[in-house]
């Protein structure tokens, strides 16, 4: 109850304080890439429940079906990746109560079905806008290696380990580490697999 409140109060004073930031972003998306302004994606949340979660789009309309993420790729949206701000919808999903502020980052339904029994541990608490991967590695590590930081997170969760989480947090918005993966791909899961 306590953290669910904690996320509310987030989200309400993250929507209204960066409303500014919120509008400049649209207006440059809506220059560089046209619309929709906003990108909408299908992802597994708590206990696997699908909900559409909310972005600034970073990339160009796919020219034909297929088409690699890397050749639909733009200086706004690597920009807006390197610096999460396409991320600031999400504060949409968490006021709805399908993200939280922290917690495992939410995967693709398709990602989900790959799960062991041991990773579908994953799915025991709501995604979160940030956690305890990110702030380890990010897309620099092996989705096994993220799935393993996040079961042992939900296993040791407290304050002290969300406070240090958020302050990690901070320090990758100043310094961003981990964007992309190895080679300029972010790995699907299984392995082998190019994500978006």
């Amino acid at each position: 109850m306590i953290r669910r409140t904690v996320d509310v109060v987030f989200a309400l004073v993250g929507l209204v304080v960066l409303a500014p930031v919120f509008a400049v972003v649209a207006v440059l998306v809506r220059w560089r890439l046209g619309a929709p302004v906003l990108f909408r994606q299908q992802r597994s949340g708590r206990h696997g429940v699908e909900f559409s979660i909310v972005k600034f789009r970073t990339m160009r309309p796919q020219e034909w079906p297929g088409q690699p993420d890397r050749e639909r790729e733009t200086g706004l949206g690597a920009v807006l990746r390197r610096t999460s701000l396409d991320e600031l919808p999400q504060l949409v999903n968490v006021l709805r109560g399908e993200m939280s502020v922290i917690g495992p980052r939410p995967t693709l339904p398709e990602q989900v079905r790959n799960y062991s029994p041991r990773q579908r541990g994953r799915l025991s608490a709501r995604p979160g806008l940030t956690g305890w991967a990110q702030v380890s590695g990010r897309n620099a590590l092996s989705w096994p290696e993220r799935i393993e930081l996040d079961l042992w997170y939900l296993e040791h969760r407290s304050l002290r380990l969300d406070a240090l989480i958020i302050l990690r947090t901070l320090g990758q918005l100043v310094r961003p580490r981990g964007v992309m993966g190895v080679g300029g791909v972010n790995p699907g899961f299984p392995e082998g697999r190019e994500a978006g």
